[in-house]
């Protein structure tokens, strides 16, 4: 049953400091909430993330995939994969898996010499952007994002971006619900927040 279980709003934002990654923790099955506290948003090196919309299963399948390729690439090349070749490799394993596809919308963020974001779709489609949501509460993120993204604004005014876009999914959308996980890559790494930060951030 765990590979029926469905992810649902994740959202991107780039900074002048990072990128934030913002998710909800709500899994799906049809119409029935089948948990509250799924993590949708991953780690896979120091300075590299993954936020994915969908099957949680595949979701989870492909992070291991990445975490592994990360440590080959940094035993191999002795640094860290930059956020370009993990988003491209994120496609290309998608496209390879295109008739037995994973079944998600995937988000690649991370911090190199500057913060990038990329969007991959499960057939391996890539974009780079600013800010980008994914998942059946995207339409509601997004109505939020591109009314609020500023080009070069602060870490925090992007933290209070994605909480308010995801804020109004959670509303608006019935599969979207659990409380939001956030998390920031900077350039001193990867970052979850926990509720009481973001309680003092919003204050």
């Amino acid at each position: 049953m765990a590979e029926k279980l469905k992810g649902t709003t994740t959202v991107g934002i780039v900074c002048r400091g990072g990128v934030v990654l913002a998710a909800d923790m709500r899994a799906s099955l049809e119409n029935m909430v089948l948990s509250d506290s799924v993590t949708k948003i991953f780690q896979i090196d120091d300075h590299l993330a993954l936020a994915g919309a969908g099957s949680v299963g595949d979701i989870l399948s492909l992070v291991r995939l990445l975490r592994a390729e990360a440590k080959l690439y940094r035993a191999r090349a002795g640094r860290e994969m930059s956020v370009k070749a993990l988003a491209t490799l994120t496609s290309n394993i998608l496209h390879g898996n295109r008739f037995m596809p994973y079944f998600g919308w995937f988000l690649v963020a991370g911090y190199d010499s500057k913060p990038a974001l990329y969007s991959i779709d499960m057939a391996g489609g890539i974009t780079e952007d600013k800010f980008t949501a994914a998942g059946s509460g995207m339409e509601f993120a997004f109505s939020i994002l591109e009314e609020g993204f500023k080009e070069g604004m602060s870490l925090e005014e992007g933290i209070r971006l994605a909480l308010t876009a995801m804020k109004a999914a959670t509303r608006r959308d019935v599969f979207t619900g659990g409380g939001v996980l956030l998390v920031s890559v900077t350039k001193d790494g990867y970052k979850e927040y926990s509720k009481e930060e973001l309680e003092a951030l919003l204050e």
